[in-house]
């Protein structure tokens, strides 16, 4: 026996039961007192990627779990490392995202204390408890091990979000004398029968019904994906929706949401069905989703039936209030709703005793005026007129599609190039193509995230697009990126500093300053971080982008693309 498995302490109680609920990776930078969560990790397998911010590290987990499908997991050390995530952290809290975030905390007694301990603070479980799910100070060994569990088990069952966990001083080095939890499910809520009853009675008489998926919808793909077939109805998702059914589908009107053309045909649609998504201002840039007069005043005198599912019940009326309310798991919800309507698991309607196909009888194709597909490209004939698919972000998307494959994973930022390119640009097939977080708008997301997804599955091209002042938030991690030997091209859209911003301030009759920005030559960075450099003007990515990114794609180590706009 190792000297390591000697150690029965509350880091091995913490760290064996991560690993029995599948935990095989974790992100993070060791430090003086988190070190009995790191002893534990090469006995268990569990690999332990270490960026160069904690910043990092929280970004690098969320693009983990995008590909992967698995809660990402976060290890920081006391006082600065634990705040240094905060902000990934509440970046995970307004996306939805399941986070698992472990610190050492002060001892036992010592709460409050001002003494002058190392990295001692004043309270980190209450601060960070006001911008997560939760945050949760353990008393022992046996109950860092439970919480654990308990969160993976939230995770699963409830609308996930990041999870803080602070285990004392004492207790992480202190004797550990239990056993690892067994993973258990987390309570869902329960279908109700009458409101699934209800809802297909509307559904059943619909003539232009149009569904709205969002990010609570990623694990029901297969489910939306039957549902919009059956009843012939468009389909439009939000950005963290994007791909839950493939954007080459003739049902598909992508993640835009915020076009006008789109906003107007759902408000357009006598049934609207919201899966899973709050209709943020984010995703709509001012306009709203369904018949409203404005956010939250419905339309009464159009007749539309909004009908609502969330896991989350505080999700189910807002800005946009429903008709026939689901508290309920989106998969689970179209599942019942989908056999109360007679739509089998192939997405065909069942035959009525009278032989007729139940479509019939709820309004889908056999008896809408204008098929789906007719409404769908008939609103995207108008797209030229609702987005600039020629701008630079929308070009380079394409241009990193065409060199990457349409497999390709692309990680974005608080950038133009990303929601004034790639949101609407890719044309993604699975819901896990785009990285981005267009809640929280943090920058400095793009690069890290790029890397999480990338050690979660080394095989799938994975590509970063963002702008040079995103990019300096984090640039470090290309340095992580050449030290996992990642070959991911990391495309920096060049344009000077935050020009979204000059133009906000030339809006308001301020002379700009303080948005134009000195920028190092991002080519020779990538290089002297033991990466690959290319520079390319602007005239020149129609030829030599696609080149460039294939070319990248094929290193062991990251390549710094310097796109040059306007120089």
């Amino acid at each position: 026996m190792s000297a390591e498995t000697n150690v029965r302490n509350g880091g091995r109680a913490v760290v064996a039961t991560l690993a029995a609920h599948g935990v095989d990776t974790t992100f993070g930078i060791p430090g003086t007192h988190n070190l009995e969560f790191y002893r534990h990790l090469p006995e268990f397998g569990i690999r332990a990627v270490t960026p160069r911010h904690e910043q990092g590290a929280g970004y690098g987990a969320d693009g983990y779990f995008l590909v992967s499908g698995k809660p990402g997991v976060v290890i920081t050390t006391s006082g600065p490392g634990l705040t240094n995530v905060i902000t990934a952290a509440a970046t995970a809290y307004a996306e939805s995202r399941p986070m698992l975030i472990l610190s050492p905390g002060v001892p036992t007694g010592f709460e409050r204390a001002d003494v002058g301990m190392l990295h001692e603070t004043k309270d980190s479980s209450g601060a960070v408890g006001h911008l997560l799910v939760s945050s949760q100070r353990t008393r022992t060994a046996e109950g860092a091990a439970q919480a654990v569990a308990e969160a993976f088990a939230m995770f699963d069952s409830a609308r996930p979000g990041p999870v803080h966990i602070e285990v004392p001083l004492d207790v992480l080095e202190g004797a550990w004398n239990g056993s690892v939890p067994v993973p258990f499910a987390g309570r869902r809520p329960g279908l109700d029968d009458h409101v699934v009853a209800r809802a297909a009675e509307a559904i059943g008489s619909a003539k232009r019904p149009m569904v709205v998926a969002g990010g609570g919808a990623r694990r029901a793909h297969a489910e939306v994906a039957r549902l919009i077939e059956a009843l012939d109805a468009p389909l439009a998702t939000t950005a963290n929706g994007k791909g839950i059914v493939s954007e080459t589908h003739p049902l598909s009107l992508g993640s835009n949401v915020r076009f006008p053309s789109v906003q107007a045909e759902s408000g357009a649609a006598d049934v609207l069905i919201v899966l899973g998504s709050e209709l943020a201002d984010s995703d709509l840039w001012g306009g709203v989703i369904g018949a409203q007069r404005r956010i939250g005043v419905r339309d009464e005198s159009a007749g539309q039936t909004v009908i609502r599912c969330d896991i989350d019940p505080d999700q189910l009326n807002k800005n946009l209030p429903g008709d026939i309310l689901a508290c309920a798991d989106t998969g689970e919800f179209l599942i019942a709703l989908m056999s109360a309507l007679g739509i089998g698991d192939d997405g065909a309607a069942s035959a009525n005793d009278d032989g007729t196909e139940s479509s019939e009888r709820h309004g889908s194709a056999a008896s809408a005026k204008e098929s789906g597909a007719d409404r769908v490209a008939r609103i995207r004939e108008t797209w030229a007129t609702d987005f600039d698919f020629d701008a630079i972000g929308a070009r380079v998307t394409r241009l990193v599609e065409e060199g990457a494959g349409s497999t390709v994973v692309i990680s974005g930022d608080s950038s133009q190039v990303t929601y004034d390119g790639t949101v609407h640009a890719l044309t993604a097939s699975t819901p896990d193509q785009l990285l981005y977080m267009p809640g929280f708008a943090t920058l400095g997301y793009g690069i890290p995230a790029a890397l999480g997804a990338k050690v979660a599955d080394p095989a799938r091209p994975v590509v970063c697009i963002l702008g040079d002042g995103a990019a300096m938030f984090s640039i470090q991690e290309l340095m992580t990126a050449a030290e996992l030997g990642l070959g991911i091209p990391f495309v920096i859209v060049d344009n000077g500093g935050y020009a979204e911003i000059e133009g906000q301030m030339v809006d308001r009759d301020i002379e700009p300053f303080a948005v134009r920005l000195a920028r190092p030559d991002f080519a020779k960075l990538g290089e002297s971080m033991g990466g690959a450099g290319v520079t390319i003007a602007e005239a020149d990515i129609d030829s030599a982008l696609p080149r460039a990114i294939a070319e990248a794609l094929d290193r062991t180590v990251p390549t710094a693309i310097h796109i040059t706009v306007g120089h």
